[in-house]
């Protein structure tokens, strides 16, 4: 594979991303511009390079070599993509239903609390809304998430560790059916002709047997959790201090983060095409940890194909959607739960990094070490 120069760039912009929040803080209290300007000159590098090579180096058509860079389609992708996919209209409009109807909610989990445990109450709603995610969504669960947490009686870094054990569940949940999340989408699209000719149950009959346990084990670790946990009283996030203004401002600021995202993804692809596609899903499993920062969809799009085996596709999907977790712009449930939590990038990765290791080594053994699988028909 040819070397070029450009390529360092696009990796020093990848250690950026990655480095900038916990080193610098300006850079963790303004995440969504910062990741924005970052996506923003990793298209630019794209630009760059020799498109005759990669029509060569990268079988690219004639159109795929005109979408490298800046180009129309590329900037319209950016600016709609946050509304066509809902994920804006959705934080927002729950924003100002959460606003309205928090006090009923609170007033409702205080009666509940009285009547159920804490730890099961917490057990079922990462499980519940894990599992359930692939329906209402990604974005609506995590929205639930937080408004459902916020009525418990948990001080705050209970909360947040919960808030992350809850978001590893719905990055899961979510890929059982093409409805939860953009990357189960993209996958089903990839896989709907032949050989697998992939329905809107495949994802669901090939993963549920690793995803369900999942959910499961992430809402005994949350109970565990919440036996340690330091109770206080109920409380409003202060991020919700500033009213309906707050909604509108936190609903811009995910506007802003996704559009980021597909940026980067966009500007990455040419490296992620040139050294990614091709080698084996062992190594592909754990280089897909890069979904920690960047748009797991974008990563779907490029390394899945119709002509791999069923374990090889397990490996590329589980390995994005687990890796997801671990660093707040890794998937959608992240970024809103952050942003009303107010999370800062390392009290995330205090529990996110380890966790998302420990689970990604437990999948590896399963996917590619354990002989067992059951393949569910619906």
């Amino acid at each position: 594979m040819q070397f070029d120069p450009l390529d360092i760039g696009l990796f020093v912009i990848v250690l950026i991303v990655l480095l900038g929040p916990f080193l610098v803080k300006k850079i963790e209290h303004n995440l969504e511009a910062f990741l924005f300007v970052m996506g923003v000159l990793a298209v630019t590098i794209s630009s760059f390079y020799s498109k005759p090579d990669l029509m060569a180096t990268l079988g690219y058509t004639e159109h795929q070599v005109e979408l490298i860079g800046w180009n129309m389609e590329i900037v319209m992708e950016a600016l709609e993509e946050p509304i066509i996919k809902g994920i804006v209209p959705a934080v927002l409009v729950a924003g100002i239903l959460f606003h309205y109807g928090r006090s009923y909610a609170q007033m409702a989990m205080s009666k509940i609390t009285k009547v159920i445990p804490i730890k099961i109450i917490v057990f079922l709603i990462v499980v519940i809304l894990g599992l359930s995610s692939s329906i209402i969504t990604a974005i609506i669960a995590s929205l639930l998430l937080v408004e459902l947490l916020n009525c418990m009686p948990f001080d705050r870094q209970t909360k947040i560790n919960l808030v992350i054990i809850a978001c590893f569940s719905i990055g899961l949940g979510a890929v059982l059916t093409p409805v939860g999340e953009p990357l189960s989408t993209i996958a089903i699209t990839k896989l709907q002709g032949e050989p697998y000719n992939a329905g809107f149950f495949f994802l669901f009959n090939q993963l549920a047997v690793y995803i369900i346990p999942g959910c499961l084990a992430f809402g005994l670790l949350a109970m565990f959790f919440t036996g340690k946990a330091k109770l206080s009283e109920c409380m409003v996030a202060e991020e919700e201090d500033g009213g309906l203004r707050e909604v509108v401002v936190r609903a811009g600021k995910v506007y802003i983060f996704v559009m980021a995202l597909l940026l980067l993804g966009s500007g990455m692809k040419v490296v992620i095409d040139k050294y990614l596609l091709g080698i084996s899903p062992q190594i592909i499993y754990w280089v897909n940890m890069i979904s920690a920062i960047l748009d797991n969809a974008t990563l779907t799009a490029a390394e899945l194909s119709p002509a791999m085996d069923m374990v090889q596709i397990q490996a590329v999907l589980m390995g994005l959607l687990v890796s997801g977790g671990m660093l707040i712009p890794g998937n959608i449930p992240n970024i809103i739960s952050a942003g009303k939590l107010g999370i800062t990038s390392k009290e995330w990765a205090k529990l996110g990094v380890p966790l998302g290791l420990i689970a990604m080594l437990i999948y590896f053994v399963w996917i590619f070490y354990i002989p067992f699988h059951v393949e569910f028909a619906l």
